[in-house]
């Protein structure tokens, strides 16, 4: 099972990781994200897409135009 936290604050960051120690339950902090949440969207939209088998295929790596037109 998974749990995902939004603390506001530091405080209550600190709260919670106090609680899971003392629950002796196992947990990982992420770090915010580097990346601009707009083109994460994109990428895991697109990801999302490929995985559906919309993907355009090159059968000659040699001549890519011609490949895909």
């Amino acid at each position: 099972m998974t749990i995902i936290a939004h603390p506001k604050n530091k405080k209550q960051e600190a709260a919670i990781e106090a609680v899971l120690k003392a629950l002796d339950v196992s947990f990982q902090k992420e770090e915010e994200s580097p990346y601009n949440p707009e083109f994460v969207a994109k990428i895991k939209a697109r990801a999302a897409s490929a995985e559906k088998g919309n993907v355009t295929r090159i059968k000659d790596p040699n001549n890519i135009w011609e490949s895909i037109l």
